[in-house]
């Protein structure tokens, strides 16, 4: 069996894909910090690789002793990172140096691997042209808006810069699914009878349901292509005005629509990153998700990676949103 190292495996995405791993039959190592929560991670086949990305010379020792033990890793999935930091720096220091730190301390004890997924974010490249409604394209010129974009654009560009390094870029859009908690925040607010929207202009929106994002990275495993970059979306566009409609008709609701003027989203925003930020938190509503709530165009092209992978996602944002909300439910978050 193939050993596969999946980092970030505590977080959102990463407890799914370590679920796929172990479906598809991988050795799965869980690449976790020290402070990490295994609530999902219980299953009993799972190996656990503690690592601390701020220091390379750690990560070196922990490799290292992977490697007293016969223990090499086949394939890597960088998963590690964050949306959301309480320091505006951290966003550099995790998605960007501590990749760096990893991937130099993989070739530092010979330990690269067949291929290296880096999960990044339509982030990087930032929203469409909003007058001409054009996708983001992998020929653009990356543009990022926000901080969390920014660090993973940086990442992406160290990477793609390595000689001879088998990389692979993953840049999804919004994923969501059950334990994700932004998109949660959505459906908690249409469960209360509300239903808001950001400014008169409508959304492009596009999404990718998470076990279609991490269907589609195992699938990837088994191909010859490295050194290629792809969006990931579920292949459909949808309205922001659509995303409340289906998320009302799952749960039952009736909504009172409330439509709030860009300024007074941007004061909203200022004022609640001041406030929370003296007690060291981060708002839901900041200046950078008010960059990204402010944009009215998110569609990319994926094309290339239909062509590459012959992906076609088993969920549409009906399916997903359903599937999602029944464990929210069953989990009594809702």
């Amino acid at each position: 069996m193939k050993n596969v190292l999946i980092t970030g495996a505590s977080g959102f995405i990463g407890g799914f894909l370590v679920e796929e791993g172990l479906k598809r039959g991988f050795n799965v190592f869980a690449g976790i910090r020290r402070t990490s929560s295994r609530e999902y991670l219980k299953d009993p086949r799972i190996r656990f690789v503690e690592f601390d990305f701020a220091d390379r010379s750690k990560i070196v020792q922990t490799l290292e002793e992977c490697k007293k033990t016969n223990f090499r890793f086949d394939f890597i999935i960088h998963n590690a990172g964050v949306t959301k930091a309480k320091k505006k720096e951290d966003f550099y220091n995790v998605n960007c140096r501590n990749t760096r730190n990893f991937i130099e301390a993989l070739l530092q004890t010979n330990m690269v691997p067949e291929k290296f997924i880096f999960i990044s974010s339509l982030a990087a490249y930032g929203p469409g042209n909003p007058v001409t409604d054009e996708p983001v394209k992998l020929s653009d010129q990356p543009k990022p808006i926000e901080l969390y974009g920014k660090s993973k654009l940086e990442a992406e560009q160290y990477i793609s810069n390595l000689t001879g390094f088998p990389w692979l870029i993953i840049r999804p859009t919004g994923v969501y699914g059950p334990k994700e908690k932004d998109y949660f925040v959505f459906f908690k607010t249409i469960n209360r009878g509300l239903e808001p929207y950001i400014g008169f202009k409508k959304q492009t929106l596009t999404f990718i349901y998470v076990r279609d994002l991490v269907r589609l990275i195992f699938d990837t495993l088994a191909t010859p292509y490295v050194r290629k970059a792809y969006f990931v979306t579920d292949g459909r566009e949808y309205g922001s005005e659509e995303f409340a409609t289906i998320t009302k008709q799952v749960l039952g609701k009736k909504t009172l629509r409330l439509t709030v003027p860009l300024p007074i989203v941007k004061c909203i925003a200022i004022t609640g990153e001041f406030i929370t930020g003296l007690w060291g938190g981060v708002p839901t509503l900041n200046t950078d998700k008010y960059n990204v709530l402010r944009s009215t165009n998110w569609r990319c092209e994926v094309v290339p990676l239909q062509q590459d992978f012959g992906f076609k996602a088993e969920y549409d944002l009906e399916k997903g949103v359903q599937e999602a909300i029944e464990w929210y439910k069953k989990e009594h978050w809702l």
